[in-house]
């Protein structure tokens, strides 16, 4: 197999096939995969779907109009569901992802925050982004990709995310907006947005500050409607301005698919829409991407079809249950203790060593389960809380309650081999370890 540049001659299709489907075998199995929190799942109809549209370009809407009103119709659902003031009025669109999703936030924030500034006749070089440091690593991009200040909120032993104290010592008159996170990747708890914004009401009657939200909804967008229906994260709040959410992650498609809505028109500068004459019609169009297949939209709107409300709720409501009896188990295993719990949040949760453990830790236990197929992160959490290493669980659509209770036989029976060893093993990275 060609590794460095194109052989002289091709090869015939099927010895290609097999060739490329046996160099992939020794690829991790998706279906055991509890690091990533995108899908590794759907429906066969779902898939013979997606294949019949994977050669449609989205941005060719004039060539594909029913694939275009597929994706309309997504976002007008998708307003409805996170409450917008007036549905027909939320603006948005399709990305990649909720990382583009993220960028196009935070770039209306800016150019908004900046036409404020510039009208009074102020500074307006100088944007800061107010967020917790648990934030994913996209808006540590968009704030270097688009020049703004970061302003990131360290942990501490109590608190594993951003709280409306901290976030308020941040802000400023430069401040573009405060990221909000309904699903954070590191123990899967939802930050108290409706706390924030009461917050920064307060701060806004005392100095003047009129500071809006984005809400990283990446994984929440399509939990929290579901398991936490009552609780107002959304477009309830008058300062939430856009959401952002993965389709792929818990909206059930495969990768890779994300979407972005503002509560309307005004909060998406006209200097961030653009309108494209290509092949023969006018398109509006926002989005850092240009050319991507309609597959995944498909997809999405499947899922909306095929499930509906009541299958959502079913949905999260199994994912919470087998969760919380995996979480349930691995706390009752001495050497582990919960970092996080998945009741009420995302069905993702962390644990630790018992700080008395020092011959292994839960890198040795990480690498250790993919003896067996299971792929369970080890990670240190970020400033402030680098001493502490946590493994972190991510149960998604296609993980049953019997892979839950084989996986708590498999972290049994390799706590049982780590409990004999009697002094400090090598480091994670010494695969003699592992030949047990």
């Amino acid at each position: 197999m060609p590794r460095d540049r194109l052989s002289e001659e091709g090869l015939p299709a099927d010895l290609t096939y097999q060739l490329v489907h046996d160099h992939l075998m020794l690829d991790g199995n998706a279906r055991l995969n509890l690091a990533t929190f995108v899908g590794t799942w759907m429906e066969p109809e779902a898939r013979r779907l997606m294949e019949e549209c994977a050669d449609k370009n989205m941005i060719d809407k004039d060539e594909y109009p029913q694939t275009a009103e597929l994706e309309e119709r997504c976002l007008r659902i998708l307003a409805d569901l996170w409450h917008a003031p007036d549905p027909a009025q939320a603006i948005g669109t399709s990305t990649t992802g909720s990382s583009e999703g993220c960028m196009l936030g935070g770039l209306a924030l800016k150019w908004r925050w900046r036409e404020r500034r510039r009208a009074a006749g102020l500074d307006a070089s100088r944007p800061n982004l107010v967020m917790g440091i648990n934030t994913q690593v996209c808006w540590d991009k968009f704030c270097t990709y688009f020049d703004v200040e970061p302003r990131l909120v360290p942990l501490e032993q109590n608190r594993l995310h951003l709280t409306p104290e901290e976030a308020l010592k941040q802000c400023d008159e430069n401040t573009i907006g405060v990221v909000g996170i309904v699903g954070s990747t590191f123990d899967g708890s939802y930050e108290p947005i409706d706390t924030l914004q009461t917050a920064l009401d307060d701060l806004h009657q005392r100095h003047g500050l009129d500071i809006p939200i984005h809400v990283d909804a990446a994984s929440g967008g399509f939990v929290a409607p579901f398991n936490s229906p009552d609780w107002a994260w959304d477009f309830r709040l008058s300062r939430v301005v856009s959401i952002s959410s993965s389709g792929h992650k818990y909206g059930g498609v495969l990768p890779g698919v994300g979407w972005v809505l503002w509560r309307s028109g005004e909060h998406l500068p006209e200097e961030l829409r653009f309108n494209v004459n290509y092949l023969g019609g006018e398109m509006p169009t926002i989005g850092l991407n240009f050319s991507r297949s309609g597959a995944q939209v498909v997809g999405q709107y499947f899922n909306f079809l095929h499930l509906g409300r009541q299958g959502y709720c079913q949905r999260m409501a199994s994912l919470e249950a087998i969760a919380c009896h995996l979480a349930d188990g691995l706390a009752a295993m001495e050497p582990l203790r919960l970092v996080s719990h998945p009741r009420g949040q995302l069905p993702v949760f962390a644990v630790e060593c018992d700080p008395s453990i020092k011959n292994w830790t839960v890198f040795h236990l990480s690498r250790m389960m993919r003896s067996r197929g299971w792929q369970v992160p080890a990670y240190t959490l970020p400033a402030n809380l680098q001493d502490r290493a946590v493994l972190r669980f991510v149960i998604r659509a296609g993980f049953n309650h019997d892979m839950a209770d084989q996986l708590l036989t498999d972290v049994q029976r390799n706590l049982d081999w780590l409990a004999t060893a009697e002094t400090p093993l090598p480091s994670a990275s010494d695969e003699l370890v592992f030949r047990h």
